[in-house]
Parts: structure tokens; C-alpha cells; sequence
């Protein structure tokens, strides 16, 4: 029996993406492999969205070239966003790879790879397509608690330091029937919680049911205990959306709303369609309608053009919005993208001196939101024992805090009550309420 090596770089769509791989090679018979030496073909599913990730990928590829030359019937396949836009590259300079596949081409690996054992040529698909979704097909996971379930491809959004609309084309929608068989497969094999997945999962419409019709008909799915989603885009955030996870107690109180920047002029350049003020009062409809919600965001300094007032009102909003948490990225240019254009250019000792600010300040609204729970009883799903000690679990809240507490009789995916009685940096502490008590 043939094997295969698969190593993932980049987004949960990556991560899904390669569990649909997974189920498309087993069904033509390869069996995985955990051992990167004695595989007869090996994977590398890539991103391109910063700069970071493309670099460890091309490490990789070089260690395996080194496995190729000691077995020269090994098989080389980089597949997904880089392959997408970095084909040329691949094949002019990486002449030991076999097979490049963009992220609409995946059904194509068994031929490729029968055809590739034939005749050793150099085999490439990047068509992008405007209507594949995998939809009749389903992936192979491991044991776990939570599932990716991806619900829709593409992006139409087009923000001017972002590759995604090139590397994965044009925005399509996976049936409401698919996706909720999906579901139910990943409940009956025993996962407690899923995540609804898309480039812009928000803007999801298929035939006319929208994102948050499709949420409402996920919920009632009989043995599912938490519902997330990510990563939604703040324009097609609807009261709808946010009245459907208020009413129902399976879908997470936490919402991941990207900023990228508080400046109005640097969020038209970035081309985000939505103002400082419309993220304002958006972020504040999030806590009137869902008061216990936790909200995270994207922030991205030293964008081109950004002067330092543009930056402190970045500092500004983060002040009045206070997020629960944040991805910070300083600004990394990205071939094929509008900004790479731009002649103002920030330097990369303006960008780590503001990405050092954004941290810290971060680190405060963390520590203060987290604060603010402390003596209040949080339902919590055990997750994985605590990094610091065997004796503790770490799990996490519906608005997607983690939390450390003793194991006393739970278990793994156990939900449980934990009185908040301390806060460290991102995590919460606490003790076990028993149901008397929480009563």
C-alpha cells in the first residue's frame, strides 16, 4: 500500500482543506504515514497570505529534496495558495517537485499522481474555478473535539494587501444540505463542537439562504454542544446574524471581527468598505445584543501611507472598543496586491516600534476584559490538560476564553461550571461548581 506525508501551513482553511486531501488519497488506497523518510509522496499545503509562511515552506521543501535524492521515486506535491500563486517560481527553481495543485484542483491528485509514477513529468493544475465547493465530498479527521466544516470558497472583497481573491478565486457557496450532513457526520463520530468556515464565512448565500439561516438550521442539529464560526468580515455583520446567536445557547457568544486599522483614510486605502465609526457601533451592537459576547480582531500597522495619526487613532479605537483579544501583524507586502504599488512604503523599524505598541496595549484590554470576570460561574468545555500541570484542565468559555482549573471527575469534552476566581495574563482560573451549587 502506498503512503503519504501531509504537512499544513497557514489558515483553518489550510487545516480543512487538508483533512478533504487526507479523504481524497485514502479513497484511492494511500494510507497516511507519520514518518517523513519513508513516505512515497509527500504534501506540503501552503499559504501565501504573509510572508512568514512562504519562507518556512520553501525550508521545507529544500529538507525535502534532500529525502529525494536518497529515493528518487518519492513524490513532491505543493498544493493550495502557494502553488496558486507562485507556480512559475515552483517549477523554474524547484525542479524536484512533481505536482503543484491550486485550491480548486484537489480531485485531480489520484490521476497526477498515477500519471506522475508513469511518466515522471512535472504536473500542474492552478485553474481556479467559480463554482467548486467539495460539496459531495467529505474529510478524513482525526479524533478530536472540535471540526472544521468548510461552507464556502473564495473572496470578493478585494482589500488591497490581501492575495486570497487570487489564490482562491471568486466567493461560492457550498449547499445547506452538504454542510449539514457535514455536521451531523462529525456529531455522530463525536465532536463536540464545529466551526463554520469561509474566507468571509458571513457573506455566505447559497440560493438565497443566508449566513445566518444556515447558522439557525446548524443549532438544532440534535448532540451538538458548541457552534463557532470564522472569519466573518464586518460589512455583512446583520442583527439577524446577531439575534440568531443571542437565541440559541449552542452557538458561541464570540465573535471575531477584523479591524485591521482604526484610520479611515488607511482603511479606504486597504480598501475594508467600512469606517472607524461603523466599526464603533457595530462593535457596540455586539455587546447590546449579546452582553456576555467576546470579540477579537485583526490589526495590521505600518500599512503604506500611515502616518502616526493614523496609528494613534488605530490606538484610539482599541481604547474604546477594548477587544478581548488580538491578532497583530505588522504589514507584509504581498506579490500580486494592489498595496505592494503604493510608493510610501513604511519602514520595518516604524512597523516593529507600533506593533510593539498595539501588543501592550492589548495586553492591557486582555487583562482588563478578563478581570472584569472574576466571581462570575462560566460554562466551560474541557479541551486538554493545562500546559503547567497534570493536575489541571484548560478548556474554554463560549466566548472563547481559556480557563484553568483542577480535574477533580471530568473528562475530556466534559461541559462544566467554573467559578472565576482569578486572572493571569490571556487566562482565566477557577474551581468546579457542582450543579447544586451552580443551582
Amino acid at each position: 500500500m502506498k503512503t503519504y506525508y501531509i504537512e499544513t501551513y497557514g489558515c483553518q482553511m489550510n487545516v480543512a482543506d487538508s483533512e478533504l486531501i487526507e479523504s481524497i488519497l485514502q479513497k484511492e488506497g494511500y494510507r497516511k504515514s507519520n514518518d517523513l523518510d519513508s513516505s512515497d509522496a509527500i504534501f506540503v499545503n501552503t499559504c501565501s497570505i504573509r510572508e512568514h509562511a512562504e519562507e518556512k515552506v520553501n525550508s521545507q521543501l529544500g529538507r525535502y529534496d534532500q529525502i529525494k535524492q536518497k529515493n528518487p521515486s518519492l513524490i513532491i506535491g505543493v498544493l493550495g495558495c502557494m502553488a496558486q500563486s507562485l507556480k512559475h517560481n515552483i517549477l523554474e527553481n524547484k525542479s524536484y517537485v512533481d505536482i503543484v495543485l491550486g485550491p480548486d484542483s484537489y480531485r485531480r491528485l489520484p490521476e497526477l499522481l498515477n500519471r506522475n509514477i508513469n511518466n515522471k513529468q512535472n504536473l500542474v493544475d492552478t485553474k481556479l474555478s467559480r463554482f467548486e465547493v467539495y460539496d459531495d465530498l467529505f474529510p478524513s479527521r482525526k479524533e478530536g473535539i472540535n471540526a472544521w466544516v468548510s461552507i464556502m470558497r473564495g473572496c470578493d472583497k478585494f482589500c488591497t494587501f490581501c492575495i486570497v481573491p487570487f489564490t482562491r478565486g471568486r466567493e461560492r457557496s457550498r449547499s445547506v444540505d452538504s454542510i449539514l450532513t457535514e455536521v451531523s457526520h462529525a456529531v455522530k463520530d463525536g465532536y463536540s463542537e464545529i466551526t463554520l468556515l469561509g474566507q468571509n464565512v458571513n457573506s455566505y448565500n447559497h440560493q438565497g439562504i443566508k449566513f445566518h439561516e444556515l447558522l439557525e438550521e446548524v443549532s438544532l442539529i440534535p448532540g451538538l454542544a458548541r457552534i463557532r464560526f470564522t472569519s466573518p468580515h464586518p460589512q455583512d455583520i446583520t442583527d439577524e446574524l446577531l439575534l440568531t446567536i443571542a437565541r440559541h445557547a449552542n452557538i458561541c457568544n464570540y465573535i471575531h471581527l477584523p479591524l485591521q486599522s482604526g484610520s479611515n483614510q488607511i482603511l479606504k486605502r486597504m480598501n475594508r468598505t467600512y469606517s472607524r465609526e461603523h466599526f464603533i457601533l457595530l462593535a457596540k451592537n455586539i455587546r447590546k445584543i449579546i452582553p456576555d459576547a467576546g470579540i477579537s480582531t485583526d490589526i495590521i500597522v505600518g500599512f503604506p501611507g500611515e502616518t502616526e495619526f493614523d496609528f494613534q487613532e488605530t490606538l484610539d479605537l482599541m481604547e474604546q472598543v477594548k477587544f478581548d483579544s488580538a491578532f497583530n501583524f505588522k504589514y507584509s507586502q504581498r506579490r500580486g496586491t494592489k498595496a505592494i504599488e503604493y510608493d510610501d512604503q513604511i519602514s520595518e523599524s516604524v512597523k516593529q516600534k507600533r506593533l510593539e505598541k498595539v501588543i501592550t496595549l492589548q495586553k492591557e484590554h486582555t487583562l482588563q476584559r478578563n478581570l472584569e470576570l472574576i466571581g462570575t460561574n462560566q460554562l466551560v468545555m474541557v479541551e486538554k490538560e493545562s500546559k503547567r500541570s497534570l493536575n489541571q484542565w484548560a478548556g474554554r468559555t463560549d466566548s472563547n476564553k481559556w480557563v484553568i482549573f483542577d480535574k477533580d471527575d471530568m473528562n475530556i469534552k466534559d461541559l462544566v461550571t467554573i467559578q472565576i476566581d482569578r486572572a493571569s495574563g490571556i487566562s482565566l482560573h477557577g474551581k468546579q461548581i457542582k450543579q447544586a451549587e451552580a443551582a
